[in-house]
């Protein structure tokens, strides 16, 4: 067996399991935890299929953007320790139903499907043909927008510590 027959087995095992993980966990912290390592699989996944653009992505973006904010709302929310969460079975039968359709449409899928390779694609770096495509005539433009954002952070900084710093006096 190849190494990277071994990895995509490793990586697709933590994905569903630490997927599995999420949706039938009791603790939403928990939960979030396991979020992030089904996102990290996917990244590694798209990793093993040579693209590294999408799996830059997804790091950057969902691990890296949203799964943080989620944790952050979480961890500074009070309430989520203090409530008891009961779950409760709803629908079971057709759930049920829909998730062995489902599964059985996967399973023929798969045992259908012709998985020789004809021919190996040669591997090109995709993030710089990606970035020439998408910057080469814009990035004058595309450094500008960049900065006027700057400037609007920073002016927004500068408002909110302004405003707080005048209700605190006014206290």
């Amino acid at each position: 067996m190849e190494l990277t027959t071994i990895l995509f087995y490793l990586f697709a095992l933590v994905t569903l399991g630490s997927a599995a993980t999420m949706v039938f966990s009791k603790n939403i912290v928990h939960s979030a935890f396991a979020l992030m390592f089904t996102l990290m699989g996917v990244a590694a996944l798209y990793v093993l299929l040579y693209a590294d653009f999408l799996a830059a992505t997804q790091l950057l973006v969902y691990v890296g953007g949203i799964l943080i904010l989620i944790l952050f709302g979480v961890m500074l929310t009070s309430q989520g320790y203090t409530l008891s969460f009961k779950t409760i079975t709803v629908n079971l039968i057709p759930a049920s139903l829909i998730s062995v359709g489902i599964a059985a449409l996967l399973i023929f899928a798969f045992l259908t499907t012709d998985w020789t390779i004809s021919e190996v694609a040669e591997r090109t770096d995709t993030v710089y043909d990606l970035g020439m495509l998408l910057m080469g005539d814009y990035i004058l433009p595309f450094i500008a927008v960049g900065v006027l954002l700057l400037i609007a952070i920073i002016g927004a900084i500068l408002m909110s510590t302004r405003l707080s710093a005048e209700n605190e006096g006014v206290s």
